[in-house]
């Protein structure tokens, strides 16, 4: 597992974590029931705070990425597919809102977006 911390972003570190640890599990870098490093090992490695490496954890946990047994570590559970539905929702919703603000700059009305989604989808298959 590969996690960079950027100290000088504006973004929490456990936040940084958290968002590495998720993109890692929902591309398939990290595998069902697959160990993750113990939170000391990993505070220790990333050389921070043990308490905020358990902050990303425990919401990687509450959010249904990790599960954590007593005595033996956390591991990444299995794969929600409602959950990995919704996140690519909120991304196909972002697209859409850059696809929004982009179109009127080249004179694209929404019935042109249509057409052209339609077209591309037609080009897919």
């Amino acid at each position: 597992m590969n996690i960079l911390i950027d100290n000088r972003s504006g973004t929490p570190i456990y936040e940084q974590i958290y968002t590495q640890i998720k993109n890692q599990i929902i591309g398939g870098d990290l595998r069902e029931d697959e160990a993750l490093p113990s939170i000391r090992s990993l505070a220790k490695d990333l050389r921070i705070s043990v308490i905020t490496t358990k902050r990303a954890y425990d919401e990687l946990e509450q959010d249904g990425f990790i599960y954590t047994v007593a005595g033996k570590g956390s591991f990444v559970a299995a794969k929600n597919t409602q959950l990995l539905r919704e996140e690519n929702l909120r991304k196909i919703e972002g697209y859409f809102q850059e696809v929004l603000r982009l179109a009127p700059s080249c004179g694209l009305t929404a019935d042109d977006l249509a057409e052209m989604l339609r077209l591309l989808s037609e080009e897919g298959q």
